[in-house]
């Protein structure tokens, strides 16, 4: 079973920036993907950004562009999201995700973590 845990969530000011962890733990570590998802209450989770494992390439929904980061350490076994220019529509639950197989870049992840709070003040 694989473990994820994030961290580095927290209360900032609109316009400041934050940068959130997920380490992978528990078994041979090789995913298809690692993505980062968000959710508010009363909304549907939503896709925010991810990487393909082997090669890098990075993948965000258009209301982040331009502002998140995505990348991944191999050696850590981590994912990051670095996030600039915050809006307090950003404001919601974080949680990391891994996908094993190959296909659509936002859809069937399979482990997902227990979530981070990032708040952003007006």
């Amino acid at each position: 079973q694989v473990q994820l845990v994030e961290s580095g969530g927290g209360l900032v000011q609109a316009g400041g920036s934050l940068r959130l962890s997920c380490a992978a733990s528990g078994r041979t570590f090789s995913p298809a993907a690692m993505g980062w998802f968000r959710q508010t209450p009363g909304k549907e989770r939503e896709f925010v950004a991810a990487v393909v494992w082997m090669g890098g390439s990075t993948y965000y929904t258009d209301s982040v562009k331009g502002r998140f980061a995505i990348s991944r350490d191999y050696a850590k076994n981590t994912v990051y999201l670095q996030m600039n220019s915050l809006k307090p529509e950003d404001t919601a639950v974080y949680y990391c995700a891994i996908r094993e197989t190959y296909g659509s870049i936002s859809d069937n992840y399979d482990y997902w973590g227990q979530g981070t709070q990032v708040t952003v003040s007006s």
